[in-house]
């Protein structure tokens, strides 16, 4: 449904860049409310087969709903894209022309309390993209460790006061239970020290960090790369959305260790 609270980001540079590309067989392997989905779909009517995964079975059920004139060519699968190849393969499809990843969390998840993915909303410490899976970002503030939560801080949200925000967190929970987005943004809040229109509000690189975290992201990005590459076919393309610097660096580096195999196996120069 089109009138969903979702926004399709670099949309016009996703269709751009797949211009040119007969697209047979397309996997969006984040397919969210379906904007990018329905974008391609409408410029690639060639596409005899799409694929659609996400985690989120809201998402799907939206997605579903917005490709409906599509139902004949589109599949829909709930699963975590890390496990692209048995996904497909468990289908028969061995290869794919054109593959789509927007990594990191939607605006519909951002506008969705229950999901606690934002600080801008009360709901609970939650955090999962997939609903069923056991860790939570209130299991995480709650029961891990200062130094486990400095590293986050640290090394998810390159966050300057972690050593701070963890001993916080700690002290604040021998008191009670920190298991609301609003309860966590009070106990890290009075250290952070922020003006409404004054750059990018602190406790986003935070609630970056435990999404991060929670999910495992950054495991899951490296993970589909090599599978991702290895899946398309001859002339295919794969695109990926990325937000900030700790998931462009991952893809950076798969594309060019990916390009120096290509030279070695071509027999160019190591």
């Amino acid at each position: 449904m089109d009138d969903q609270p979702h926004l399709s980001v670099l949309q016009r540079e996703v269709l751009h860049y797949f211009l040119d590309c007969q697209c047979k067989i397309f996997v969006d392997g984040t397919l969210g409310a379906g904007g990018h989905s329905k974008a391609i779909l409408e410029a690639h009517p060639e596409i005899e087969k799409f694929i659609g995964i996400d985690q989120d079975p809201l998402a799907l059920e939206i997605a579903k709903e917005r490709l409906a004139p599509w139902h004949k060519k589109v599949q829909f699968i709930r699963g975590n894209f890390a496990s692209i190849k048995t996904l497909l393969n468990s289908r028969g499809i061995k290869s794919i022309d054109g593959l789509l990843l927007d990594i990191g969390v939607s605006s519909m998840q951002l506008d969705r309390p229950e999901k606690g993915f934002s600080f801008m909303r009360d709901g609970p410490l939650d955090m999962r993209m997939d609903p069923d899976q056991a860790l939570t970002a209130a299991e995480i503030v709650n029961t891990w460790s200062e130094k486990d939560l400095g590293v986050i801080f640290r090394d998810y949200g390159e966050e300057k006061q972690w050593r701070a925000l963890s001993r916080a967190i700690v002290e604040a929970r021998k008191d009670f239970q920190i298991t609301t987005t609003m309860q966590l943004t009070d106990v890290l809040m009075p250290l952070l020290g922020w003006r409404k229109g004054k750059g990018l509000h602190p406790l986003t690189l935070v609630f970056q960090a435990l999404r991060i975290c929670v999910n495992d992201e950054l495991g899951v990005l490296a993970k589909i790369l090599p599978d991702a590459l290895d899946l398309l076919a001859p002339g295919g393309r794969l695109a990926i959305i990325s937000f900030h610097s700790l998931e462009d660096r991952i893809v950076k580096n798969a594309f060019r260790e990916a390009a120096s195999d290509k030279m070695d196996d071509d027999g160019g120069m190591e």
